[in-house]
């Protein structure tokens, strides 16, 4: 592992300094929603509108992984925002 993502996007500059003296490149998102909250899932279509209007180029979306509408609308989400001409990539990709 290489990258590193801030817990919460908390960071400081001592926790900066602490993980990049460990090798790691802390990563920021660009984009995110309030779809962490298992007992508080929003509104698929609503969430699939607020994901698709806010896409922009070089885009790093945080999507939770214990979210069940964002595993209902993933599949949707990618193949809508490939079709408006957006493509996928590692941050290794990314960085170059």
């Amino acid at each position: 592992m290489k990258y590193i993502r801030p817990p919460k996007g908390e960071f400081s500059e001592r926790t900066l300094k602490i993980t990049n003296s460990l090798g790691y490149k802390n990563v920021m998102w660009s984009f995110a929603y309030e779809d962490w909250n298992e007992k508080n899932q929003p509104n698929e279509e609503k969430s699939f509108e607020k994901i698709i209007n806010n896409l922009h180029n070089g885009e790093i979306m945080l999507l939770h992984g214990n979210s069940k509408t964002n595993t209902n609308l993933l599949d949707r989400i990618i193949k809508e925002a490939k079709n408006i001409g957006y493509e996928f990539k590692s941050l290794d990709e990314f960085e170059k």
